[in-house]
């Protein structure tokens, strides 16, 4: 896909946001506000709240200032099918979390995934041979996506209505990965780590969390707002490894920098392990 990369040396303010139902609770301005200080940029990053039923109207609205939007939930399938050219992740998963202006109209990338990944490969998960995904919403189809790109071959699914994790089964069994669905009150078989998707104050039973951290290796919680969730819970009784989502948002943010800096996020930003490093610490202290 190409599109128009910003050039670094312009010293035009170029604006950015990110957009989402509930948006108060986000992290990104601060850690794209640390990234543009550390590059020189004298680009703004702010947040607003926009709801499905006012997507299309504020979007339309936007004035050319507006370089790019990072969009959360509930927004990333609508930010999808704005746009008219996708990458790769976005189009496998049916959702994009950054919208690029370029010269023919919105370009939607999807950084949830390489953001995952990074995550995942950072508590050297990567290449586990059994993994778990416990939720079936759009963010366990970055999910599963990003435990192919770090090389986990079985993928068990765990769902409260295993009906809706079928779309998501159909998605691995066309990438060649072998994955079975079960209710989220199954007894669940032995995997080396499960990444949950579930929302930070979704409840789950005692009993449920229990079982599935007995027998599912390290957890990664995409949650990083509410820690520890119910799993996370479960998973620090039990004394197995438990990690928050933090660096999953560090990661996929860093890649939508690259998009709004270069036009691709496959393109380093300059001097980038010092941006990184001023965005990890501005997220987590130190």
């Amino acid at each position: 896909m190409t599109t128009a990369a910003a050039d670094l040396s312009a010293g035009d303010p170029r604006r950015f946001e990110v957009w989402g139902s509930p948006i108060g609770h986000s992290l990104s301005p601060v850690l794209h506000t640390a990234a543009y200080d550390r590059l020189g940029l004298p680009w703004r990053y702010g947040r607003r709240h926009v709801d499905e039923a006012s997507f299309a109207s504020e979007l339309a609205a936007l004035g050319t200032e507006f370089h790019g939007l990072s969009l959360t939930m509930p927004l990333k399938t609508l930010a999808h099918d704005a746009a008219r050219m996708r990458d790769a992740a976005a189009t496998a998963t049916g959702a994009a979390n950054t919208l690029l202006r370029t010269g023919d109209g919105w370009a939607a990338f999807n950084t949830d995934v390489g953001g995952l990944a990074a995550a995942l490969a950072e508590i050297g998960s990567a290449a586990a041979p059994r993994a778990r995904i416990v939720g079936a919403g759009a963010t366990a189809t970055s999910a599963l996506l990003a435990l192919e790109r770090i090389g986990v071959g079985r993928i068990d699914i765990a769902a409260r209505r295993p009906a809706a994790a079928e779309p998501l089964r159909t998605l691995a069994a066309s990438r060649g990965i072998a994955a079975t669905v079960s209710p989220l009150d199954a007894p669940a078989g032995e995997v080396e780590l499960t990444v949950s998707t579930l929302p930070g104050d979704a409840p789950v039973a005692d009993a449920v969390s229990a079982g599935l951290a007995a027998s599912g290796g390290t957890l990664y919680d995409v949650v990083y707002g509410t820690w520890p969730t119910a799993l996370g819970h479960a998973w620090l009784a039990a004394g197995h490894p438990a990690h928050p989502g933090a660096t999953m948002l560090l990661h996929q943010a860093v890649l939508q920098i690259r998009i709004f800096a270069t036009g691709s996020p496959d393109d380093p930003l300059p001097g980038e392990e010092d941006v990184v490093a001023v965005m990890r610490r501005v997220l987590m202290g130190g």
